[in-house]
């Protein structure tokens, strides 16, 4: 529990600065210290096994050492050192298995991603909302995508070919009541009420990804952060992070969440209803159920048009803190949706004498038509972003800003992947001989046989990135025992830490991976559209030759059993992890790295884990630096906390970040985020968050395949990262290391001696009651 002596100090009436300054308690400092990915417990972290909960809750909390629990009432106590405190966060993004269903929503998180992937810009503020807009088009696509696929396999595989087809529906008991032939024409086998009984799956679909987001939205948008005034952001070439609003997407996400619910609805009621339309109006057709075919498509058409509107009529507001709530939109636009496809139901259910299902359900352009937006909507990004990268050209920047594009690319694909999977291994299932059925449309089948060549790239990049890492590793062999100048020569260990270093060099050749494998898939992508356009065949009837009709035959047979097989695992992988808890850990630390981001582009992807983590930290380092006058602290992040840690002092006042040191020790800062994420983690933006604090140290090492160097330019580079660490600590054994160390890699920093140097480098300027001049060596 929060001491309430020191929050209402923080809150009295002692004026807007904070309260009157007090000596007792004055002189304690403060260790904050932020576990990064795959978490860990308080009593490791505070290496003491009575820890004790002073404020939070289950799902993240900040713990204390037991004999530290009341350290402000004893000052005098706690003059050798800081209060250390724990903040444990690892249950936002792994604490129970039913968060490993959220590996299905991973097209969507990826999406996400491109939205903050923008390159760093000046004066383009109408280009920056295209290109937010353009996002967030993509991120309906989506989930269209996947509404669309529930309906192939629902409606049309199910209810409409194989109940309507006597062998498939003889092969499958369960489907005898929908067989005009096996229930000898009973009253749900009307092609128009097993439509309507089948849409009950799709629609089930849209509903749990309502809920879902819902559910996360109260638990993860709702926490208000603390408020303060904006800052001039480009003067001084601050992030956006420190912005009030930032970590406050609630309003965004409802509107989000409500549009794209309603396009769910409306995908449903488009393929129930269109079958039906398309039958009326054929020559001699009733006249009524024509015209009522017409006007239901009509509306569909208008709500379609609504939700694009709601889409691109508004962005994030970061500037403020938003707390409105479009109500009437959010509640009347999935309700006018779900009465859309209601009408639809009750429309294609009525008796249509004549009507047989026959064929595939019309609507295959639907697929095509998808892919080519999304396609478009790519290029159009790119574009986009090559503008953006112009005007402030940073070299650093993964793909030289193209990262969002491609990202947006790779999501797509995923879609379509997950999309084509589960309709190709639902026809397999259901047409076990192969020709009863016509299976899923031509496109997937195109789109299943490009996937044998995308992998045979990908197979020769990944050699041709070994073969240089092998070549590295050669060189590293002579940079090894440079490092361990002295030492008996031991081959094997050389070699061990030599391949280390080279392999954590890979992490900076994503790019080009993302890079080749985005082109690649836009290049298929556009073929196999273009051939399933042009020839309304498949691949192996399309292919003149026998050399051509063999590989086509090849292709169409692999990309189906892989697609299948990739399909069936991710599955198999989701279920173990809802059971095994170190599997469930392992997809923890997945969205650790994907879903710091909030949800801006896609109401439907996993929840935004900062947007509890970051005002937690705030809130704990505002009220300590303000409690008392002179208190300042350190917080120590590893890993993914120290991104946290560098979000949270930018959300402070610009009073309380100069109270604050920042240690941070295998670092995503500048390796990861400032490549993809430029125009939030920039070499501008961090070079401000370095000028802004009391003092800001890193700690690498070349053996590190995710932290790095911050690398800011000029002099302030040397003054924030110290050189690399030795890893392992010795080459071999030792009067302090008799047995062989071990090489640490990303983890266990605080083992190394240089740890235990900066920290205290930095607790010793926090000592002073006001806060010591920088020294002229640093910048």
């Amino acid at each position: 529990m929060e001491h309430a002596r020191e929050s209402a100090e923080l809150n009295g009436a002692d004026g807007p600065d904070g309260p009157v300054p007090g000596p007792e308690g004055a002189r304690i400092a403060l260790e904050l210290l932020v576990h990064g990915v795959g978490g860990t417990t308080p009593q490791d972290m505070l290496d003491d096994p009575r820890t004790v909960r002073i404020t939070g809750d289950d799902t993240a909390a900040v713990f204390r050492r037991a004999e530290d629990v009341d350290a402000e009432n004893r000052p005098d106590g706690h003059r050798s050192g800081p209060v250390p405190e724990a903040y444990v966060w690892c249950n936002l993004t792994s604490g129970n298995s039913a968060r490993a269903l959220w590996l299905l929503l991973l097209p969507f998180m990826v999406v996400n991603l491109a939205h903050w992937m923008r390159p760093t810009t000046r004066d383009r503020e109408r280009t920056v909302r295209l290109y937010g807009l353009l996002v967030r088009l993509a991120g309906l696509t989506l989930t269209v995508l996947l509404v669309a696929a529930a309906c192939e396999v629902a409606l049309d595989l199910t209810a409409w070919q194989c109940a309507g087809t006597r062998a498939c529906a003889e092969r499958h008991s369960w489907l005898g009541f929908l067989s005009p032939v096996v229930s000898e024409g009973g009253w749900w086998s009307r092609p128009g009420r097993r439509l309507a009984l089948a849409a009950v799956v799709p629609t089930a679909l849209t509903g749990l990804l309502w809920y879902l987001s819902r559910r996360t939205w109260s638990a993860y948008e709702s926490q208000q952060p603390m408020s303060h005034e904006p800052e001039p952001d480009e003067e001084s070439g601050r992030t956006s992070l420190g912005r009030p609003g930032f970590w406050y997407g609630r309003r965004l996400v409802a509107r989000l969440r409500a549009a794209h619910t309603a396009a769910g609805l409306l995908t449903v009621a488009a393929a129930v209803g269109s079958a039906a339309a398309r039958f009326d109006r054929r020559s001699g057709g009733p006249a009524l159920l024509d015209a009522l075919g017409r006007l239901l498509e009509a509306a569909i058409v208008v709500g379609a048009a609504v939700v694009v509107w709601v889409v691109c009529r508004r962005g994030r507001s970061e500037n403020r803190l938003d707390q409105e709530l479009d109500e009437r939109l959010v509640r009347r636009l999935p309700l006018a949706a779900l009465v859309l496809l209601a009408l639809a139901v009750v429309y294609a259910g009525w008796d249509r004498p004549g009507w047989q299902s026959q064929g595939r359900l019309p609507g295959d352009a639907t697929f095509g038509a998808i892919a080519f937006l999304q396609g478009l909507l790519v290029i159009v990004l790119a574009v986009v972003a090559h503008i953006l990268h112009r005007t402030d050209p940073d070299p650093r920047a993964a793909m030289r800003g193209l990262g969002g594009p491609a990202v947006a690319m790779l999501a797509c694909a995923l879609g379509g992947v997950m999309s084509g999977g589960v309709s190709q291994r639902v026809s397999d299932w259901l047409d076990g001989t192969g020709t009863s059925i016509d299976g899923p449309p031509v496109l997937l089948t195109w789109q299943a046989s490009v996937i044998p060549p995308l992998l045979v790239l990908l197979l020769l990049l990944c050699g041709w990135l070994g073969w240089r890492a092998w070549l590295l590793r050669r060189t590293e062999l002579g940079t090894v025992e440079l490092d361990y100048t002295g030492e008996p020569r031991d081959t094997a260990r050389t070699r061990r830490i030599a391949s280390t270093r080279a392999m954590a060099t890979l992490t900076d050749r994503a790019p080009l991976v993302v890079a080749v494998t985005s082109t690649a898939t836009l290049l298929l992508g556009a073929g196999a559209l273009v051939g399933a356009l042009t020839t309304d065949e498949t691949p192996s009837k399309a292919a003149d030759g026998a050399f051509v009709n063999g590989a086509a035959e090849t292709a169409q047979a692999l990309g189906s059993w892989l697609i299948g097989f990739g399909f069936i695992l991710f599955v198999t992988w989701g279920r173990r992890a809802y059971k095994d808890a170190s599997a469930r850990r392992t997809i923890g630390i997945l969205w650790d790295v994907g879903t710091f981001w909030p949800r801006a582009a896609h109401p439907f992807a996993p929840p935004c884990y900062a947007e509890r983590a970051v005002p937690d930290l705030t809130w704990r380092m505002a009220t300590w630096t303000r409690a008392k006058e002179g208190r300042r602290l350190v917080i120590s992040g590893h890993s993914q906390g120290s991104v946290l840690a560098a979000a949270a002092v930018w959300q402070l006042r610009p009073s309380d970040r100069k109270r604050v040191a920042l240690l941070t020790y295998g670092s995503p800062l500048e390796r990861l985020y400032g490549r993809w994420f430029p125009a939030h983690f920039g070499p501008t933006a961090l070079a401000s968050l370095h000028a802004e604090v009391d003092c800001w140290r890193n700690l690498h090492r070349r053996t590190d395949p995710i932290g790095g160097p911050v690398r800011l330019p000029g002099d302030c580079g040397p003054a924030v990262d110290r050189e690399a660490l030795k890893d392992p600590l010795a080459y071999g054994r030792t009067p302090e290391h008799p047995l062989p160390a071990p090489i640490l890699g990303h983890g266990e920093y605080q083992a190394d001696p240089a740890f235990a140097e900066e920290r205290e480098r930095l607790l010793a300027r926090l000592r002073p009651e006001v806060p010591a001049q920088r020294p002229e060596t640093e910048c």
